[in-house]
């Protein structure tokens, strides 16, 4: 049943994002859209992290572990929900029934919501008209954690994630 509504909610999570214009704006309607989406998943998540804890690989298998991540990814406007997630996912992580990746991302969308630097090179944004990563700590490292994290080189992040800007197939 868990396992289920995680898949039906990232289904529709994604269907609601589809949605936005060939210039990848939404519309007014399509904003709210996604705005009320991600307010039901981040309530919902949040009873069945409280209830359950963070829904692992063991209890929802794979696919449906990874659309727990996407919910908890999309709970920027619950930044103290987010901060549950992260924390419950870290420690799922810890037991080795969760994937390092999806914490990663995670990790560097929490702080960039708080206005620190991204460990892992995740989340990318425009600023002052030009698209690239958010603010990275220790860039010198960050292959190395990236790597760490089963991520490939942010070199391999970088080009992949110019040409989804550009509209073209990752």
């Amino acid at each position: 049943m868990l396992r289920d509504e995680l898949l039906r909610r990232a289904e529709h999570d994604q269907r609601v994002r589809e949605a936005a214009e060939p210039d990848g704006r939404l519309t007014l309607v399509q904003g709210l859209r996604s705005l009320w989406t991600d307010r039901r998943n981040t309530t919902w998540l949040a009873r069945a992290v409280r209830r359950h804890g963070w829904p692992g690989v063991a209890a929802v298998g794979a696919e449906a572990a990874h659309a727990a991540w996407l919910l908890a990814q999309h709970a920027d406007r619950r930044p103290h929900l987010q901060r549950m997630f992260l924390r419950a996912l870290r420690g799922a992580v810890e037991a080795g029934d969760a994937d390092r990746a999806d914490l990663a991302y995670l990790e560097d969308r929490v702080r960039v919501n708080a206005g620190r630097p991204q460990l892992y090179g995740t989340q990318y944004g425009t600023a002052g008209g030009v698209f690239g990563p958010r603010p990275i700590e220790d860039p010198g490292g960050l292959d190395e954690r990236r790597a760490e994290a089963g991520l490939p080189p942010m070199a391999e992040q970088d080009a992949r994630m110019r040409r989804l800007a550009r509209g073209e197939q990752p």
